[in-house]
């Protein structure tokens, strides 16, 4: 199978997930015994954000606790992150190694929550629930290498598993550098979470295919003549150009794809002039495109360049487009979600399973993994019962704790299975 390709590929059968039954009465006891202590450290994370590509103090953090597991942990030469193997059982040299990977930065923002684990950096917070993420894998070594350690040692099952600690997910960096460390050197399957607060603490979002959209920053800087506010004649008055710019590419790009694919570009961000009687020589804007199909966004990127094109003809100015820091779409493998299915089933019950319809326009760089294997991310929802829960970069954005050790629960049945069964085999 190509890595990526959902369309092909098996679904985890019954016989398959019986596999690992005998094992799920002892996770689900070491997750009691160890719930609350997890809770403690996503809470320290919480009160303890950094920001992308700057996450010492959690790399440390993070190798510390998995050392006191056993598991040694190799940080790569840039300083942030951390990647470590652990095998159970008696796995071969070439089994399928199966990674499980957490996104650890913060966001710049402030966190304006009034709870006694809020961030106590200014400036920054945890507000897209990457220390959540953190603790669950933390919380998946534990269950596992306790787990080893707890049966005799003919029972133990065989897997190798892989646990990456991501830097840099907000700045969508931090994937490519991991993968440019080797850390997806031999692994077969990877699987990801992300809290949703659009989902009531307790349930599990599933989606099959495309989960998230691709990105694309779109960087636009109009040039021209500037010069005295009470005389725009003798300019060619960029801010009236860029305003029309806007305008134009407002209007126009939702007509240039199918109304049935989901597509959004937005500008975020204008930049020009320094007084209010002085038209400027340059403005710059900066916007996003978000599409879920290729062919959809080179439509629209071209459509954008032809649009500057004729703005730029009707008012004499010039017009620059760069298209940067593109991310593709996180494509959910069939066989890897339903692993994440069966194990969210046998955690939460089938009744607490949420099919999740349409992606996300969101981006996230776990898209680059799995353009590399197979893989797949779930929601977890980690939001309080009635009403609106505080959505994902809030500064007051917060999780129901409890699903820190639902989601370790998942994730630990689920790597296991794959692990055991490969997942580039069939039943």
């Amino acid at each position: 199978m190509n890595p990526g390709n959902a369309a092909t590929g098996w679904r985890v059968a019954p016989a398959d997930i019986e596999r690992i039954i005998p094992f799920e009465l002892l996770l689900d006891r070491i997750a009691d015994e160890r719930s609350s202590e997890w809770i403690t450290c996503r809470r320290y994370l919480h009160t303890h954000p950094e920001p992308s590509a700057d996450e010492i103090q959690t790399t440390k953090f993070i190798a510390d606790r998995l050392t006191s597991l056993g598991i040694v942990p190799n940080i790569p030469e840039r300083g942030v992150g951390v990647v470590a193997d652990l095998r159970i059982g008696s796995p071969s040299e070439d089994s399928p190694i199966v990674a499980v990977r957490a996104d650890i930065d913060a966001l710049r923002m402030q966190d304006r929550k009034t709870v006694e684990y809020a961030s106590g950096c200014p400036g920054l917070a945890h507000a897209c629930g990457h220390d959540a993420h953190t603790t669950v894998v933390l919380a998946v070594a534990e269950l596992l290498t306790t787990l080893a350690s707890r049966l005799p040692e003919s029972e133990v099952p065989s897997a190798h598993l892989r646990f990456i600690f991501q830097a840099a997910e907000e700045t969508a960096q931090g994937a490519n550098w991991m993968v440019e460390d080797g850390a997806l050197h031999g692994v077969s399957a990877i699987l990801g979470l992300h809290v949703d607060p659009m989902i009531q603490a307790g349930k599990a979002g599933i989606r099959y295919g495309v989960l998230t959209a691709q990105v694309d920053e779109v960087l636009i800087e109009v040039r021209g003549k500037g010069g005295h506010a009470a005389r725009p004649q003798h300019t060619s008055d960029p801010i009236g150009t860029a305003a029309m710019l806007i305008a134009a590419l407002y209007q126009s790009i939702p007509r240039r794809a199918d109304s049935l694919t989901p597509m959004v570009f937005s500008v975020g961000s204008i930049h020009g002039g320094t007084a209010s009687n002085v038209i400027p020589d340059l403005v710059e804007i900066a916007g996003t495109l978000r599409s879920t199909d290729h062919r959809t966004r080179d439509t629209i990127l071209g459509s954008i360049r032809q649009i500057c094109t004729g703005v730029s003809a009707a008012t004499g100015n010039t017009i620059d487009v760069t298209y940067r820091s593109p991310l593709g779409s996180v494509i959910n493998d069939v066989t890897v979600t339903s692993a994440i299915e069966a194990s969210a089933i046998q955690v939460l019950g089938g009744e607490n399973i949420v099919l999740i319809d349409r992606p996300s326009m969101g981006g996230e760089d776990f898209a680059v993994y799995t353009s590399h294997v197979r893989g797949a991310q779930f929601r977890l929802g980690c939001a309080g019962p009635g009403g609106q829960w505080p959505l994902l970069h809030s500064p007051i954005f917060d999780v129901i704790e409890s699903a820190i050790p639902q989601g370790a629960r998942i994730m630990a049945r689920t790597a296991l299975l794959l692990a055991m069964i490969g997942p580039e085999s069939a039943t």
